[in-house]
């Protein structure tokens, strides 16, 4: 087992059990099921579902990524962040830099955090590696563990717990502790953080009594929790769990109506090869390969069993397989809010003008979900990066702006901007450099000079 999943196992070990809560005195806001739920998410995440068996051949589409990738894509590729500081928005601008990505796996975990460490470096923390303790009620998580595990080896570990606690009266205090335990289960007995170089220099206990705003980003995915009703956020992969283990099963039926058909030869026992088998030292038969069997219809003079080769071709049923497996796809790309055609094949069904645009905005409808509780967090983020700058008197100014280019296909927004150049508020130039490919001479020098100046 790896360091980083001796960690996980850890974390999961130590979510379950009392020694956490006991420590601070609290109650975690986080059940059994929900953990188990979360562990769920992440095997699936990582293409190692419950269901994946490859002696049976089963084998993980990574379906998985391609939803949280296509939605991730969406919500963030056309994001534009503008911050009136400049130096705020230098490192703004650099922490979220690889946003997208980590985007990909809070969608997958249900949640995620990106917090601040120190002025000018981030740490995105998926919903599988921190504790949630107490949320207000507008869902907002105010009280969190960040768990820090090292393993030296031999079980020996030793752990930190970074607890930030919001109140909206009082501020916020944080807090450092360390542990050192040997079985990876309990967290064992407390140690000077000094014990560990790399924690020697955290303060053990800090109040802002000015900070009324978690000193980090939150995101959660808009969806209903039904797991257990709390504010733990739900992974996009949730609704489609048992679609996604028919489509990789049904992956599997092709995979093997595929591999059953290819040509085989029944032969008789006359027409193998001796060969040593490597295994067992002995002699054993086998077929001939290649060219070495590309004859048949030798026939054994009188022998009752006729000719030494009969081939097998059976007729491949692929098209139904497929047409199954693609029919999956779709119902999956509507259960998590995709347009038909995200992960499907779009040639495989005709549908009507309705249908694609209902499609479009259904898919609408839940990057916008997803991009509203993005830019609590961002929003969020922006502070703490200030708070951490001393910046947050500064006056700046966070404007955060997404494009809805998916509804808008590529003849409505040429429309609108030929609408615009009829207005007066676009030059003619700009156009054509935009829906001609031309550069800013060409573009100015096919226009009229009553609309733009030929530049020389």
């Amino acid at each position: 087992m790896s360091i980083i999943s001796k960690i996980k196992e850890w974390i999961k070990k130590m979510l379950s059990k009392s020694d956490v809560s006991s420590v601070y005195g609290v109650e975690l806001a986080i059940t059994d099921d929900m953990l188990n739920a979360i562990e769920d998410w992440e095997r699936m995440y990582a293409g190692k579902a419950f269901w994946i068996n490859h002696e049976k051949g089963i084998y993980s589409l990574r379906l998985e990524q391609a939803v949280v990738r296509e939605l991730s894509n969406i919500s963030t590729n056309e994001m534009t962040v503008k911050i009136s500081n400049k130096k705020l928005d230098g490192i703004f601008r650099s922490s979220v830099k690889n946003l997208n990505l980590n985007l990909q796996r809070g969608l997958a975990s249900g949640a995620m955090i990106i917090k601040p460490l120190g002025e000018d470096k981030v740490q995105f923390v998926p919903q599988s590696q921190f504790i949630p303790v107490e949320y207000d009620v507008n869902g907002r998580l105010t009280k969190v563990i960040f768990p820090e595990v090292k393993y030296l080896g031999n079980n020996d570990y030793r752990i930190r717990l970074e607890y930030h606690s919001l109140d909206y009266e009082k501020g916020l205090t944080i807090t450092n502790r360390a542990f050192r335990s040997f079985d990876g289960v309990s967290l064992g007995r407390e140690i000077p953080l000094s014990d560990v170089a790399e924690w020697a220099k955290l303060l053990s206990y800090v109040s802002y009594p000015l900070m009324l705003r978690p000193a980090f980003g939150y995101y959660v995915n808009p969806i209903a929790n039904t797991i257990d009703g709390s504010y733990s956020g739900v992974s996009i992969l949730d609704s489609v769990k048992n679609l996604i283990r028919l489509t990789d099963t049904q992956f599997g039926r092709l995979d093997w109506e595929f591999e059953s058909g290819e040509r085989a030869v029944d032969v008789d026992e006359q027409a193998l090869k001796p060969s040593d088998n490597l295994l067992t030292g002995q002699k054993s038969l086998e077929m001939p390969k290649l060219k070495e069997r590309l004859y048949r219809g030798l026939s054994i003079s009188g022998g009752s069993k006729g000719d030494f080769y009969h081939e097998f071709s059976p007729q491949l049923r692929q098209v139904d397989f497929i047409a199954g497996l693609e029919e999956y796809k779709r119902e999956i790309e509507f259960a998590v809010g995709l347009a038909y055609g995200d992960i499907s094949n779009p040639q495989t069904i005709d549908k009507t003008a309705t249908e694609i645009k209902s499609s479009k905005q259904r898919k609408f409808d839940t990057v916008t979900a997803i991009q509203n509780n993005l830019k609590l967090c961002l929003e969020d983020l922006c502070y703490a990066l200030a708070f951490y700058n001393k910046l947050t008197q500064s006056g700046y100014e966070i404007s955060i702006n997404f494009e809805d280019s998916i509804l808008a296909d590529d003849e409505v927004k040429r429309a609108s901007d030929r609408q615009d150049v009829a207005m007066g508020v676009m030059p003619l130039w700009e156009y054509r450099m935009k829906w001609y490919g031309e550069d800013e001479k060409t573009a100015k020098a096919m226009t009229s000079n009553s609309t733009a100046e030929v530049i020389d």
